[in-house]
């Protein structure tokens, strides 16, 4: 449905058990830079395969699938401007492109929902709240810029346990990189999330961050590089791997 057009929606709670993945396509002349960044931040980052040059098969994570069309949305940034927002890539498609799928921390939702936690960006059918933070990211070559988090309310006595079941999850992120206060992390307005859509708090809940894929495209506004692709935040790439296979004991 997505490779025609037909499902065009955040992906969150969809299929779930499966592995999601955030999506960043570069060309060949920057990877080697891009890579060394997924390296050096591995929470915001976290590397799930690199599909090399020319080729839009994930053989790993997904045999079969095309990058250029299956996920919902992607986006187009050049020169670290959002210049266009589509559901499949032929026009933009080049050969010297290299495709990096990285972690998404919808793939430990699951477990979460199964430990007894709301997700409420999933109740409201909302895409989840994302903001650009303080937190530095380690550059390398022309990549650098601040960590991007999605929140989630979590109650206050399940702080704990999402703390426990995200950490056994940390090719998806892992667990959270902040619990509380927003301002501590730059975040002035815990209503006005610079992608996604704001989510309510129930009496009991503190707001809960974790590191997130939208990380490179934050990257991509401050370093500007010539061409990258990504996702659209919210419309992830969903994968063959269970979020199982993923899991550490």
């Amino acid at each position: 449905m997505m490779r025609q057009g037909d499902l065009v929606q955040t992906t969150s709670g969809m299929a779930p058990g499966r592995v999601q993945a955030n999506l960043a396509i570069l060309p060949r002349d920057l990877a080697f830079d891009f890579l060394l960044f997924c390296q050096r931040n591995p929470r915001p980052c976290p590397l799930l395969e690199v599909v090399e040059s020319g080729e839009v098969e994930p053989r790993d994570f997904a045999p079969g699938a095309d990058l250029r069309s299956d996920a919902p949305l992607y986006r187009v940034y050049e020169h670290g401007e959002l210049t266009a927002e589509v559901t499949d890539l032929g026009e933009f498609w080049r050969d010297d492109l290299v495709s990096f799928l990285l972690g998404c921390s919808f793939s430990f939702e699951t477990a979460l929902i199964k430990a007894g936690m709301e997700m409420r960006h999933m109740t409201c059918d909302t895409t989840v709240p994302m903001f650009i933070t303080n937190i530095p990211t380690s550059s390398a070559g022309v990549f650098s810029g601040p960590m991007v988090v999605s929140m989630r309310p979590i109650a206050q006595e399940q702080i704990v346990r999402a703390v426990q079941v995200t950490s056994r999850f940390p090719a998806v992120h892992g667990a959270p990189v902040h619990i509380g206060d927003p301002t501590a992390i730059g975040i002035s307005d815990i209503y006005a999330p610079d992608f996604g859509e704001p989510v309510e708090f129930k009496d009991g809940e503190v707001p809960v961050f974790w590191a997130c894929g939208v990380t490179p495209q934050a990257v991509a506004m401050s370093a500007k590089p010539p061409l990258m692709i990504t996702h659209a935040p919210g419309h992830m790439f969903i994968t063959d791997k269970m979020d199982e296979d993923l899991a550490v004991i």
